[in-house]
């Protein structure tokens, strides 16, 4: 029974890593990843669909991103969707493709990026915290209704306490890294 707890946490926490990583890739660095367009969505005959599903997405070199939407007659919703998301990209059509020049950026915004993927950082951390909380609460309960013993119960919490410590450690390092490529230029 603890070790289905133990297992649901980690489970977690590394659901709550997958997603910072996610969020991560989105956050423009001055160089050109489809991740920064991938989820924008677009009205595509009524329905919001993200453009990953509509259109080949590639980067051919580290400042433009090439679009290529499979319905070529919705060209102008692509447009709007990316103009609209306001991720400070231009996006040009020429009637076969889009292309999205990636502008460079401005030591001021490159700090205030750097102040965004900490507070990401710091938004799982909060996340990790609250799943290890759970999973302690569930312990509790076990050793309340003397499902565990009470030796088991300080075991587990400690290897609680070693899982947290170890997805904290893996969040500074993913901001410490895109902190880094966010400096270079």
């Amino acid at each position: 029974m603890p070790e289905q707890v133990k297992r649901e946490m980690l489970s977690h926490m590394e659901q709550s890593i997958k997603v910072l990583k996610s969020g991560l890739g989105k956050v423009q660095t001055g160089r050109a990843n489809p991740a920064m367009v991938e989820d924008v969505s677009v009205d595509y005959y009524g329905a919001s669909t993200p453009l990953k599903q509509l259109a080949t997405i590639v980067a051919p070199d580290a400042n433009l991103l090439v679009v290529q939407p499979y319905d070529k007659t919705q060209m102008a919703s692509f447009e709007k969707a990316i103009l609209a998301a306001d991720l400070g990209l231009n996006p040009t059509n020429d009637g076969k493709v889009i292309r999205i020049k990636i502008p460079k950026l401005s030591e001021e915004r490159r700090r205030e990026l750097t102040r965004v993927i900490k507070t990401k950082g710091e938004e799982t951390k909060i996340a990790l915290r609250n799943i290890r909380r759970d999973a302690n609460e569930k312990l509790d309960q076990m050793k309340d209704s003397g499902d565990i013993s009470e030796d088991d119960h300080h075991r587990y919490r400690e290897k609680n306490d070693k899982a947290i410590h170890d997805h904290s450690k893996k969040v500074d390092d993913l901001v410490a890294e895109k902190s880094k490529q966010l400096q270079t230029i």
